[in-house]
């Protein structure tokens, strides 16, 4: 992942630097501030980023009491003049101080911190948050390509995580997933007419990575873009709009009616009597209604009907009559067989 918070921490090492020689008046000053930066930004980088920013937001809470409870003492003391005793200082302090914190730690919720380009409030419905099946699937890439998807791809922390899990899994169908779907998000980033952004976000308090997706996409006013099914109904009773790529798919498949003709090839036999299964280059089944014979054989059929069911399109079709007489020929070896019965001579004979 490309790494666009260097420049910054750089940059912030060499004021500690020279903030250093300012203090000190020596390199060795100079070089304490520099070494004290890039230790703080090593910590930054191996430390949870949610751990970090609890303790900031507690810190912060707990100077905001501490300052409450030194207002608090100030107006007692102009009151009643004299030394405050330290059996009341104390308590107010560690009370106002603990409050702050707590306050500021449970209720974080509403200092949600947002990814670095929002600007406006219209554009938060331009986020589009991608889950770890639809990296993996990987067709969000060729999608992007087409220019059709708009607004800014959002991938959070927590997602890249359980991502990387996978592609270190000791079963190997599972790792090869995990490390095409970091190859595929490597092409999105690398794809100049797509805004794809990693954000820190999460939710400690949530296990399960479909809710941290579902109560993300609720704070940003984001859509959820993914091809699980699961995923897509609990976010939609929640009231979260979800782009499914296998809709999109089933969606773009070609429409056929019936009495078209197409020609396919039968590659096995149907759950039903007699019946043969074939499938158009795009996936969708085709049952051939008395292909059974016809299995490793291209015929060409008659479309009857269609049936759309959660899993995709279905195409019901019949062998061609004239195909099926074709095909009866050449079984016969060119020769037409006979479908009646000898002719009789005048004396009722058979002839």
């Amino acid at each position: 992942m490309k790494n666009k918070a260097l420049p910054a921490r750089f940059i912030f090492a060499l004021f500690s630097a020279i903030i250093g020689y300012i203090i000190g008046g020596g390199y060795i000053e100079a070089g304490i501030g520099f070494g004290t930066a890039w230790a703080l930004i090593l910590l930054d980088i191996s430390v949870r980023k949610d751990w970090v920013r609890d303790l900031f937001l507690g810190s912060v809470g707990m100077g905001l009491g501490l300052a409450c409870a030194a207002l608090v003492m100030y107006f007692v003391k102009s009151t009643h003049p004299g030394p405050i005793s330290p059996y009341i200082a104390i308590p107010i302090s560690i009370i106002l101080g603990y409050s702050g914190a707590m306050t500021l730690y449970r209720y974080k919720g509403l200092l949600r911190f947002a990814p670095p380009t929002r600007k406006t409030e219209s554009s938060q419905s331009s986020y589009k948050i991608l889950d770890t099946s639809v990296i993996i699937d990987g067709r969000i890439a060729d999608i992007c390509k087409t220019q059709f998807v708009e607004g800014t791809l959002i991938v959070p922390r927590f997602v890249l995580r359980e991502l990387q899990h996978i592609a270190d899994s000791l079963d190997v169908l599972r790792r090869n997933k995990g490390r095409r779907g970091l190859d595929k998000l490597r092409e999105l980033q690398e794809n100049p007419d797509v805004d794809v952004q990693i954000i820190d976000e999460d939710y400690p308090e949530i296990k399960e990575v479909d809710a941290k997706l579902v109560q993300l996409a609720k704070d940003l006013k984001a859509k959820i873009i993914t091809n699980d099914f699961n995923l897509n109904k609990v976010a939609e009773l929640q009231g979260v709009t979800v782009l499914n790529i296998n809709d999109l798919a089933n969606a773009l498949k070609p429409i056929v009616l019936p009495g078209e003709t197409m020609t396919v090839k039968v590659i096995k036999e149907g759950k039903e009597f007699n019946q043969g299964v074939a499938y158009l280059d795009d996936g969708t089944m085709v049952v051939v209604e008395n292909g059974r014979k016809y299995v490793g054989q291209t015929v060409q059929v008659e479309v009857t009907t269609t049936l759309q069911t959660a899993a995709g399109r279905m195409i019901f079709t019949r062998v061609n009559e004239e195909e099926e007489e074709e095909q009866r020929e050449r079984q016969s070896g060119g020769v037409r067989p006979y479908t009646r019965g000898w002719s009789r001579g005048e004396d009722g004979r058979r002839g």
